[in-house]
């Protein structure tokens, strides 16, 4: 496995997406995020089943930056409870690995 880390999350709108991505590469706490659009998430909160439309995020960062990921979803999140899963990655082209690390700074 590698330094490099894929960090999911979403976001309830569009703009809260964007805004997180922008922070997370002014700080360069990741390559890229990508944003996808109108994901429908159904889940379970407070007891109810909920569904929800949603914008997912999946950032390229380093393992090192995790912990500042994190600290900046949680401060500009609107959910009381945000999604921030850390994945490994398995393997992947060695040119772009290495762009991910050279373009975070943990």
């Amino acid at each position: 496995m590698s330094e490099q880390k894929i960090v999911l999350t979403t976001a309830g709108s569009q703009e809260e997406a964007r805004k997180i991505a922008h922070a997370l590469l002014e700080r360069r706490l990741a390559a890229c995020v990508n944003i996808l659009p109108s994901v429908e998430s159904v889940y379970r909160w407070k007891e109810k089943v909920e569904t929800a439309p949603e914008w997912m995020l999946v950032i390229k960062t380093t393992e090192a930056a995790f912990g500042r990921v994190r600290t900046v979803i949680g401060e500009l999140h609107s959910y009381e409870l945000p999604e921030c899963l850390l994945l490994s990655i398995e393997d992947g082209g060695a040119d772009y690995l290495t762009w991910i690390s050279d373009s975070v700074r943990a």
